[in-house]
């Protein structure tokens, strides 16, 4: 335990995506299983006030917060890592600092001063650095620092570092800057010369990187990690290789074994010791040596972007290692579905999952799917959209009301078996508006619902606006969809199942956001395990 909260900053160059969130994750977990209590917090460089408005092909999956933040995906491998949960605090962009910035002009609060980049916009980035370490809940707080250095996004961010950096003193911060040493296969040798200029312009800018994490796809060599430290004013030692690992799960392990926890603990002058990583471990060796496999059609209308499904296929990891299994996922596209080639792509399937999302587009795939599974006995599991496409699908096929939708689909549907929810009635702004974060579901005794959680009242995240519309209840209980989960206050019905078919169930909420190496979600443990009984029984 520290009196002081001290900082670490993770930076990029050369290239994005070189996993800057992983990084700054296994290093949370490493000083987390010495006992520290840390946290990590993501800078978005980007204007918008959070990615709640972003097209996942643009950005990845929109993450929520037990608290209702909409943030970036990279919170959720910080939450699946350390099984600590996030908040608002923990993903701040431009458009907020700049938003936040204009209120307080708005308010007077300036006194008559010209409002500038340098202080006003630097004083409230540290401000809001600095938010989770003056809480007095953590010991060391990680900043992630979007985009690349020499963005001239990023560049207000670099002089908040160099800030609190002259700020907080001597051994209560540290830069780690990870770059990129590309292979040129012509010449069959790693090249520096990238990783040089990246360090370079960061010092242009008043900062000095303290440690350097090297993305590469071959060893990094004794002579190379010497010739990277003399170039770019680090000690040797504090030069580490971050060679392409088979998971991301293997990576905490890699810079452990590369001494990254050292370096950055002796940096900040506190106690390095032995990470206990015995669960973790444990948690490979099962995902490692599974004793069956299965494989899970993910049906969704962005599927050929991973991203866009992160906290689904990491829960599948999750539930997979947790029954000893390979959880094969295959992508399949909603939009391309049709009636002709629809048991050609499910038919050899072990379980179907109906992927959320918001539109029109693929729909009609989607409820073909929930058909062809309900019909055949494949195991189900529908999130948010895919609950309210098996409600759509049930009550077309089931009912007999051809023409029931959502109104989200058309708004002028004869069913409207899926509605707005009242408090969306009224709502214009589409950022931060629906339904998010954290709320109560009572669930029915004798559900598969309640067989899974083993409890009555149970918590997950929401993020949605349109909800199962309750005048039609009764129809549907008496036709066999059972109506299993509720919000007790609203009586907002949360869970569907069929108690007919061996497995099939659909959720409001995304229980995927709250699967974690350590506590895998339930649901999907439940998922998987069903899926392995379908594929035994075939």
């Amino acid at each position: 335990m520290t009196t002081n909260p001290k900082y670490i900053f993770v930076t990029g160059g050369v290239s994005s995506s070189l996993g800057k969130g992983i990084i700054a994750a296994s290093l949370a977990k490493l000083l987390q299983a010495q006992g520290y209590r840390a946290t990590i917090q993501k800078l978005d460089p980007y204007i918008n006030i959070d990615p709640g408005t972003l097209n996942p092909y643009e950005h990845g999956e929109c993450y929520v917060t037990d608290d209702g933040a909409e943030t970036d995906l990279d919170l959720g491998h910080y939450e699946r890592f350390l099984n600590v949960p996030t908040s608002q605090a923990n993903n701040v962009t431009t458009g907020r600092i700049y938003q936040s910035v204009i209120d307080q002009e708005r308010r007077g609060e300036f006194l008559g001063k010209t409002v500038q980049v340098i202080p006003h916009i630097t004083d409230e980035i540290k401000r809001r650095i600095q938010i989770l370490g003056n809480s007095g809940d953590y010991d060391i707080v990680i900043t992630e620092i979007g985009g690349t250095v020499g963005d001239i996004e990023s560049l207000p961010y670099i002089e908040a570092v160099r800030q609190l950096e002259w700020d907080l003193g001597e051994h209560n911060t540290c830069v780690i800057h990870l770059t990129l040493v590309p292979y040129l296969s012509a010449a069959g040798e790693l090249k520096t010369k990238p990783t040089q200029h990246s360090v370079k312009t960061l010092m242009e800018s008043g900062v000095q990187a303290d440690i350097l994490v090297c993305r590469t796809e071959h060893k990094l060599s004794d002579s190379l990690k010497t010739k990277l430290a003399r170039f770019c004013n680090v000690k040797k030692e504090a030069v580490i290789e971050s060679i392409d690992a088979s998971t991301i799960y293997d990576v905490p392990n890699l810079m452990l074994k590369e001494g990254l926890d050292k370096v950055v603990l002796n940096q900040l002058q506190l106690k390095s010791d032995v990470p206990d990583l015995e669960q973790w471990n444990e948690f490979l060796k099962r995902h490692k040596n599974p004793k069956s496999e299965v494989t899970i059609g993910l049906i969704g209308k962005y599927v050929e972007l991973q991203d866009s499904y992160k906290s689904i296929l990491e829960a599948f990891i999750h539930a997979g290692a947790e029954n000893e299994v390979k959880v094969n996922v295959e992508p399949i596209h909603s939009e391309y579905l049709s009636e002709s080639n629809i048991e050609f792509k499910l038919g050899h399937l072990d379980g179907v999952l109906v992927a959320p999302g918001f539109g029109e587009r693929g729909i009609e795939g989607k409820i073909a799917a929930v058909q062809f599974v309900r019909e055949n006995n494949i195991p189900f599991l529908g999130i948010c959209l895919g609950m309210q496409m098996a409600v759509i699908e049930y009550a077309r096929n089931v009912l007999k009301l051809p023409e029931a939708n959502s109104v989200e689909m058309d708004d002028k549907t004869a069913d409207p078996v899926i509605s707005l929810m009242a408090s969306q009635k009224g709502v214009t702004n589409k950022g931060g508006t629906m339904r998010l974060g954290t709320w109560d579901c009572k669930l029915e005794q004798e559900s598969i619902a309640h067989s899974v959680y083993n409890s009555e009242l149970i918590t997950e995240r929401h993020r949605h606006r349109f909800e199962f519309n309750n005048d039609y209840k009764s129809l549907f209980e008496a036709a066999g969809m059972k109506a299993t989960g509720f919000n007790p206050e609203t009586g907002l019905v949360e869970i569907v199942e069929i108690p007919t078919n061996d497995w099939f169930i659909g959720v409001q909420y995304h229980p995927e956001y709250k699967s974690t190496v350590k506590n895998p979600h339930p649901l999907f443990i439940a998922f998987i395990e069903a899926a392995l009984k379908y594929n035994k029984k075939k």
